[in-house]
């Protein structure tokens, strides 16, 4: 049995391989994991994460948390209802509702129906994710951060590094992407860039010189970011013992991999709080629609919040393209690959990378979970 950590509830006993690192020393044998008291729809750790990085009191918190868990539903019914017409989704703050773009005002109605909001669009998702998909064809220069579709504003928005604005290249990029479809241009202050580091201590894993954090729990292993490792490479945990092994891996293009374990280490669907909140436990895989509010766990910066900003982004790191990203306001730092994303209690993805820090702030990727578990056949370890 692998190492274990002095936790705040009986989870205790089985916490030490599960997302973003083992816990610290101490023995503890194998028990069930107790169902937390359903009448709390969050701890106030979580709460309190949520007020320094949001800005939200408790209560606005809460709020926030049951209004974004009715979107999710909301939004499936929405998509399903507009068919065609469906221009895209996200949820709005200000308000707590869900806002549905529509191509036809005849659609109006029912969504208002479901309780969302609409918003008249020209240009169908459908539409814009096949002027992305064109986008994910062409060669992008270093000067070219990313491109996703953004429903807010009904248009592909392509993110350039602003001291490379002028560059031909990007320019040139930039023009053949407004050839293909309605193009919004945003400038970024850096490039984004993967979270891997080097050796240092904290609760990392280990593969090679490399340090980065577990992400989720699936019976046989974990899943984590790709660019960690390569596949057959092996996988040292917190007190550099043998841990597992990398049986898949992609990167760029994708940015997941999954590791197996060895006897002697196995999996709990738990999500390291590391002291800012108690650990949370994983109930599933709901995707959370734009604007939702998300928290990260990693390695390095360990517990931290924002919203998600974006999905189906291109990235475009020096080592190449990574499609199908989703894009948060949560600051990380190297160590942090690999790592949980949240929303609630519903696993979201693996941190990829971003630009900035936890000090000046920044914007982070993750790969999407279920695209990991349906690419290696893996089933998420929930509570």
């Amino acid at each position: 049995m692998k190492r274990t950590t002095p936790l705040r509830a009986a989870l205790t006993a089985l916490l030490l391989t599960v997302g973003l690192g083992a816990a610290h020393a101490g023995t503890a044998s194998a028990a069930p994991l107790p169902e937390p008291a359903a009448a709390a729809p969050a701890s106030a750790g979580l709460l309190d994460a949520m007020r320094r990085d949001l800005g939200l009191t408790a209560a606005e918190a809460e709020e926030r948390l049951s209004a974004e868990k009715a979107a999710v539903e909301v939004e499936k019914a929405a998509r399903q209802r507009t068919g065609a017409a469906y221009g895209g989704s996200w949820f709005d703050p200000a308000t707590g509702r869900l806002v549905v773009a529509v191509t036809d005002r005849a659609e109006e109605a029912e969504v208002r129906a479901l309780g969302a909001d609409t918003r008249l669009v020209r240009h169908s998702a459908a539409a814009l994710d096949r002027a992305k998909a064109r986008l994910d064809t062409l060669h992008a220069p270093a000067g070219v951060a990313g491109w996703y579709v953004d429903p807010k504003t009904n248009s592909v928005v392509v993110d350039v590094v602003r001291a490379e604005r002028q560059d031909p290249d990007v320019r040139s990029f930039v023009d053949r992407a407004r050839a293909g479809g309605p193009v919004t241009v945003v400038e970024k202050a850096q490039p984004p860039r993967t979270y891997a580091a080097g050796t240092v201590g904290g609760d990392p894993y280990y593969t090679g010189n490399v340090r980065c954090s577990i992400g989720f729990s699936v019976y046989g292993g974990f899943v984590t970011a790709g660019h960690c490792g390569q596949a057959g490479a092996a996988v040292r945990g917190w007190d550099g013992s043998a841990m597992g092994t990398f049986q898949g891996s992609s990167f760029p293009g994708d940015d997941y991999a999954y590791v197996s374990i060895h006897s002697g280490w196995w999996t709990v669907p738990v999500v390291l709080g590391w002291g800012t909140i108690p650990d949370q436990l994983v109930r599933g895989s709901a995707e959370a629609p734009v604007g939702a509010s998300i928290c990260r766990s990693g390695s390095t910066t360990h517990w931290r919040c924002g919203s998600v900003l974006a999905k189906n982004e291109t990235v475009n790191y020096s080592q190449g393209a990574v499609y199908q990203m989703t894009k948060t306001s949560v600051c990380a730092e190297g160590g942090d690959s690999g790592g949980s994303f949240l929303s609630g209690d519903q696993a979201q993805g693996v941190t990829s990378g971003g630009w900035g820090n936890c000090s000046s702030g920044g914007e982070t990727w993750f790969q999407p979970v279920n695209e990991i578990l349906g690419r290696y056949g893996l089933r998420l370890h929930t509570a």
